[in-house]
């Protein structure tokens, strides 16, 4: 009797078939972890909704990317190798594996912090999992051996150099190339579900309207305006929503948890030992929280501040011009901020946390969309440039924003005063809106804190 297929009820998706070999994945400790580790990290602090976690997400990334594989291979004939297929949605599946405790949390602020020239990214943790769970895989129903292994490591990176392997298939999960990709099919429509937002970019039509040719994968024309809505609806949710001030006080607030009880989870040294790392999860601040230990008093403080809302405050932001970018990053940080302290509230660099925070199109300063080839009626693939489509889309594809907190709440105005100066000596013109004044009635609610 044949296997029927693993059925999941998505709200994003609707039903997802799982055939045996990707449940015998999902069935692991290393594919189960991610149902611990939110999606959006510490946003849930902010918007209560947003509990969906990594797990539903590579489900979802998994099920897009088995769709479009079979659409386009099917639909074009397209010649296939005996695993790209399984290869295509394992990558998928597997693509979020190297997540530590919140997300980003852990591979932007955490590890940079304890270990600096290391260069680890949650991308280098996925391999690594990936390396260990087909090690420790009880049985796969599809023969998958070293070179798929390789593969598949390959398409998280999205690293088509030296593979022998359909170029097409790495714009399918991790696309180098422009960007497009099932990834962000999922996670844009699955987060704006999750916190009560609405976006018009539809990831359907896009895949129905997708053709591999000149070995890449390549839309109809008609659809480069959604491709441009997709670009900008990730941007609107960095920047309302990801990098949202609130939750950027958290971040640092469970970094500095972290860094403290480093040496009694010995933290840093997980990420290069796959079975240590399983065990790492959103749960380490429970642990934190509730342990009796002496060593991790400093940690356990630091969550209990969260737990009672007292958190560190937010004291001012500025946008950096372009131009300014290099220089302004060498000028502005927690020493020069405390060297232009008066002489009422005494600051230490402790004191200061100094976050640089950069929004884009998802390919640093340049516009992704100048990388997509389209087709029309006929078999020939071409670009599409902004002026062709739009005379309002920006002319400039990254923003860079240094953003102030205080660990103190006390000192946010002694802060603020420091910085403000350092800024104006640096060139930066600063809004009037986030002026801190003692004496100043706020005839507005403002956001906390």
């Amino acid at each position: 009797m044949a296997q029927k297929n693993k059925l999941i009820n998505d709200p994003i998706h609707g039903y997802m078939s799982f055939e045996k070999w990707a449940v015998e994945f999902i069935d692991t400790p290393h594919f189960q972890r991610l149902r611990d580790i939110k999606q959006l990290g510490t946003t849930y602090y902010v918007f209560p909704s947003a509990t969906h976690s990594r797990f539903e997400h590579s489900l979802g990334t998994a099920h897009l990317a088995y769709t479009l594989t079979k659409r386009l291979q099917e639909q074009q004939g397209i010649e296939k190798s005996d695993h790209d297929l399984e290869c295509v949605t394992l990558a998928a599946l597997c693509h979020d594996l190297g997540h530590g405790p919140y997300s980003h949390v852990f591979d932007r602020t955490v590890i940079p912090y304890l270990k600096p020239s290391s260069g680890w990214r949650h991308e280098k943790g996925s391999e690594m999992m990936v390396e260990h769970l087909f090690k420790e895989l009880e049985s796969c129903s599809v023969d998958l051996g070293t070179d798929d292994e390789k593969f598949i490591k390959a398409l998280i990176r999205g690293d088509s150099k030296g593979n022998k392997r359909s170029p097409y298939l790495f714009d399918i999960v991790a696309n180098e190339r422009n960007s497009v990709d099932v990834d962000k099919f999922d996670y844009l429509a699955r987060d704006c579900y999750h916190l009560g937002m609405k976006s018009i970019f539809d990831f359907s039509r896009l895949m129905q309207f997708s053709r591999v040719m000149d070995d890449q994968i390549t839309y109809y024309h008609k659809e480069c305006f959604n491709i441009y809505e997709m670009f900008h609806t990730r941007y609107s949710l960095h920047k309302k929503v990801y990098s949202h001030r609130v939750s950027g006080a958290i971040d640092y607030m469970i970094r500095d948890a972290l860094v403290e009880a480093n040496s009694y989870f010995k933290i840093v040294d997980a990420i290069e030992n796959a079975e240590e790392y399983i065990q790492l999860n959103d749960s380490i601040l429970n642990r934190i929280e509730y342990s009796v230990c002496e060593e991790l008093t400093k940690s356990r403080e630091i969550v209990k501040r969260i737990r009672r809302r007292k958190l560190y405050k937010f004291v001012d932001e500025c946008l950096v011009p372009k131009d300014k970018k290099d220089h302004i990053m060498k000028m502005i940080n927690e020493c020069e901020i405390v060297s232009h302290q008066n002489d009422s509230v005494p600051l230490h660099e402790d004191d200061v946390i100094v976050d640089w925070q950069t929004l884009n199109y998802a390919k640093r300063d340049e516009n992704p969309v100048d990388a997509v080839r389209f087709y029309n009626d006929g078999d020939v693939s071409f670009p599409i440039y902004r002026s062709n489509v739009s005379y309002l889309f920006p002319m400039q594809y990254e923003e860079y924003i240094v953003r102030i907190f205080a660990r103190n709440p006390d000192k946010v105005e002694a802060i603020q005063d420091a910085f403000r100066k350092l800024a104006k000596n640096s060139g930066l013109e600063l809004s009037q809106g986030f002026l801190k004044s003692g004496s100043r009635k706020r005839r507005f609610p403002v956001e906390d804190p």
